[in-house]
């Protein structure tokens, strides 16, 4: 039988795909083989069972697409351009964000919206269904913001109209330089808003999003202890009391330092201490934790929103995930500087990074799950509730955030249950992907996203636009 699907949905645009079949599937309730799918018209679950004879889209593996929890799309056209030694003879965090803030001047709406949606390409075709925006860049160079406040929150969110992405759309909130109340440099002036200013912005953001399909949704981002005060920190908790809230936290060894010597404490401890830090919370990178705050942010029921190959680009540090892990924490994966999109890449460098440390193999394995099955569905289940979305597993009820492998590809062959898994990030990569559906919209089919030609065309002219301007 063909591929079967239900009407065109009307608010994206997007074929929805209405039956699938796959030899083998990750649900709920463990590995299933031979199994039916049925996607209803708003991109829901709405039947699973067992079905011998293959119907609709047939698939080998099909496995719950997970959401990339951190991104900032327009870092995607630095990549490879931050790799050479500056004149500082010790390179870090520090040394890179000059260097970004000097390339961010040159942006334009038109070229955010392509970078945005090329990096959402690449974020689909790598496996993701969806993506938390954490959008900081509001103005024009040198901070006159834009007629309309929102112009650049339009942008992405025009961006995930083309590409078909799930989005939660992430505005920052960035008052200020530092701990110590500073002005904003001239690389943060983009950023910059008051808490006044900043839920007019947050208004228009929700405005854009609202013109989406149904399983967009807005949050809202603090940076950071560092460019948010009290004050501002209070109300931009308040401002969407029942959405996602994500938060930079303990990132780096000279922040943890300005941190203590501005609140007092280090920056994960005087929020567990100060602030009812609970499941609508997803906390980024937390990388330099002491042993007491990774057992009490496992406890709280947030999100620890983990960046590994920015982290390990940028030098952050490791987190401790074993310890996290063993307290029953939840973790999610995102691209962050999109330095490289890789769905498979990130979760492998999150277990070798333990085992580095450790000097053991299989670290985050428990005596029931393999460890690719751990790294997975603790993607897939964080990512979702860092981004408020109704995903991350297959099971009745939930969006159709849905992927396949081929099970056709060497590494696959003859592989069952966790195995896949295992061979999927330990020694396939994104390539392996096939398929993949978000809420239900057919998205990538044989690899390729279905509007790669154009998305790639724009962003083509776009990098050769920005080379010539730098």
């Amino acid at each position: 039988m063909g591929i079967m699907y239900a009407h065109i949905n009307l608010s994206s645009g997007f074929e929805i795909m209405q039956v699938l079949w796959a030899e083998q599937a990750l649900t709920c309730d463990g590995w299933r083989k031979d199994l039916r799918i049925e996607v209803d018209a708003s991109g829901h679950i709405s039947d699973i069972c067992s079905a011998e004879k293959p119907e609709g889209k047939r698939v080998g593996i099909l496995l719950p697409a997970p959401t990339n929890l951190h991104s900032h799309a327009f870092q995607r056209s630095m990549a490879g351009m931050t790799e050479k030694r500056g004149p500082n003879p010790h390179d870090s965090f520090w040394t890179w964000r000059k260097l970004m803030f000097r390339f961010l001047d040159q942006l334009t709406p038109d070229d955010i919206e392509a970078i945005a949606a090329f990096v959402q390409m690449e974020m689909l075709e790598a496996g993701y269904a969806a993506v938390g925006e954490f959008h900081y860049l509001h103005h024009q160079s040198g901070g006159v913001p834009y007629d309309n406040l929102a112009e650049l929150s339009e942008r992405i969110a025009a961006a995930a109209a083309n590409t078909g992405i799930g989005l939660t759309l992430l505005p920052v909130l960035y008052e200020h330089g530092g701990c110590d109340g500073r002005p904003l440099g001239s690389g943060q002036i983009r950023f910059g808003n008051d808490i006044e200013r900043f839920e007019v912005l947050l208004e228009g953001a929700k405005s854009a999003v609202s013109h989406l399909a149904s399983d967009a949704n807005t949050g809202v981002a603090p940076h950071s202890l560092r460019a948010v005060s009290l004050d501002g920190l209070k109300a931009a908790i308040d401002l969407l009391p029942d959405a996602p809230l994500h938060m930079h936290v303990a990132e780096q060894l000279l922040e943890i330092d300005e941190v203590l010597a501005a609140w007092g404490k280090r920056p994960m401890e005087w929020l567990l201490e100060n602030f009812d830090v609970d499941q609508r919370w997803c906390l980024i990178h937390a990388t330099q934790m002491q042993p007491d705050e990774t057992m009490k942010l496992a406890k709280s029921g947030a999100v620890a929103g983990l960046c590994p190959i920015t982290e390990s680009s940028l030098g952050d540090g490791i987190f401790d995930g074993k310890s996290y892990l063993n307290y029953g924490g939840c973790f999610g994966v995102g691209s962050d500087s999109n330095i490289r999109i890789s769905l498979s890449e990130e979760l492998r460098t999150l277990e070798y990074s333990q085992r580095l440390r450790d000097h053991g193999r299989a670290v985050l394995a428990t005596k029931d799950a393999s460890t690719g099955r751990v790294l997975y569905e603790g993607a897939a289940g964080g990512g979702a509730q860092a981004a408020g979305r109704n995903s991350g597993r297959i099971e009745v009820g939930a969006l159709a955030d849905l992927v396949a492998l081929d099970s056709n590809m060497t590494d696959l062959l003859g592989k069952d249950g966790d195995e896949v898994l295992d061979s999927y990030i330990f020694c396939g990569d994104d390539s392996m992907v096939s398929d993949v559906w978000s809420a239900g919209r057919h998205l990538v089919r044989e690899g390729c996203h279905i509007k790669k030609e154009s998305i790639v065309g724009a962003y083509r002219q776009t990098i050769l636009s920005l080379t010539e301007r730098i």
